[in-house]
């Protein structure tokens, strides 16, 4: 009777062990679980076609690509709308957003400041130019001026002036002792008659005939040098419009010194051209430049080469056109607080929707089938 009672009362207390144990178990292995949370807030800033705010309704390529990675890990978004990348920036930093969504470029500086998930998109920088359409126009009178007074226009006429020197003082000499001269006989005016022949000729205009046999075929010898000399000169007036012309056209960062260039300002696009002194005008948001590139204010836009080629495509459809190839290669990332425990669990998320097939339908729906032609935009 005593031993059955002890017995009951270990099997009793090895059952209120095991439930203990039990409870532990559980809540060490609940304990990661919650620490990982079921809402997300991400911070958004409007940038096509990354990120499209239609009257509350958020689509855009990474909207997308997070809702899928959200749907993977079973979050729910809370959208926090900002105007600006740095804002963007600036509500992780502050930690009133969990993640920061849209074109945002990973740099150096970046890093040191934020956690950056696995890229989501291969871009880099070009430009765009205003689109004009061809129209025939007669030239003003300041282009007049500006080509008579230009330098290829006096190299040419002191070097026609030069090589006449000679054949007008064989002219005056020759004709001087001719009954019926062509010229008059002295110096002055002679020599000035004898000129007005020998750039007349030049110019394959009409001039005096020599009286004098010799003289006459002088002016035939003259006037085969007159047809060399205005071919050349018409092809060196031409070289130097063409090349004057060639020097107007921007394809690529060489190209943008002098010129007036737009981009965003705090943006990546705005860090190098600073850094390479081309001195561009910096607005808040990239759709200022648009406007000015569309009313002649700019020369040239300078930014993320996916959100240009999206413009150009759709809104700035004949209104501006790309130029030069994809210059200073960026990636882009999510941007996360230091340490974010969201991280390895959005790139992971990343890996299993590149290798199922679903990053590439959303990429192909937003840039179509080659994304290195037709990338838009960030910073």
């Amino acid at each position: 009777m005593g031993e059955a009672v002890v017995n009951a009362r270990r099997r009793a207390l090895l059952t209120v062990i095991l439930m203990v144990a039990g409870m532990v178990t559980a809540s060490g292995l609940a304990g990661p679980a919650a620490a990982q949370p079921s809402a997300v807030t991400v911070a958004v800033a409007p940038v096509t076609p990354f990120v499209i705010n239609n009257d509350g309704i958020w689509s855009g390529f990474t909207v997308e690509l997070w809702q899928a990675i959200a749907s993977r890990e079973r979050w729910t978004t809370d959208w926090l709308a900002v105007d600006t990348l740095d804002q963007q920036l600036a509500a992780v930093a502050e930690g009133r957003a969990d993640v920061a969504a849209g074109a945002i470029s990973v740099t150096a500086d970046r890093r040191q400041r934020f956690d950056f998930s696995q890229p989501i998109l291969d871009a880099g920088m070009q430009i765009i130019v205003p689109n004009h359409d061809p129209q025939p126009s007669s030239p003003g009178l300041r282009e007049f001026l500006r080509l008579v007074f230009s330098g290829t226009m006096v190299t040419w006429l002191a070097a026609a002036l030069a090589i006449t020197i000679l054949p007008a003082h064989l002219l005056w000499l020759i004709e001087r002792r001719h009954t019926d001269p062509a010229v008059s006989k002295s110096y002055f005016p002679g020599i000035v008659e004898a000129f007005g022949w020998g750039l007349g000729t030049l110019a394959a205009s009409d001039a005096a005939s020599p009286r004098h046999w010799v003289g006459r075929a002088m002016g035939i010898g003259w006037a085969f040098i007159g047809i060399i000399f205005v071919a050349f000169y018409t092809a060196n007036l031409t070289a130097a419009l063409t090349v004057e012309k060639l020097d107007a056209q921007i394809n690529g960062p060489n190209d943008l010194y002098g010129k007036s260039v737009c981009t965003e300002a705090k943006t990546t696009s705005a860090a190098y051209l600073t850094r390479i002194d081309v001195k561009p005008v910096l607005v808040p948001v990239i759709e200022q430049c648009y406007d000015g590139l569309r009313d002649d204010t700019y020369e040239a836009v300078v930014f993320d080469a996916p959100v240009l080629r999206y413009y150009v495509t759709h809104d700035g459809n004949g209104i501006a056109g790309m130029t030069g190839p994809v210059f200073h290669d960026e990636d882009y990332g999510l941007a996360m607080p230091v340490g974010s425990p969201l991280r390895a669990r959005i790139d992971q998320a990343l890996l299993e929707l590149r290798e199922d097939g679903t990053y590439d339908l959303i990429e192909e729906k937003w840039f179509g089938d080659d994304q290195d032609t037709e990338a838009g935009s960030g910073g």
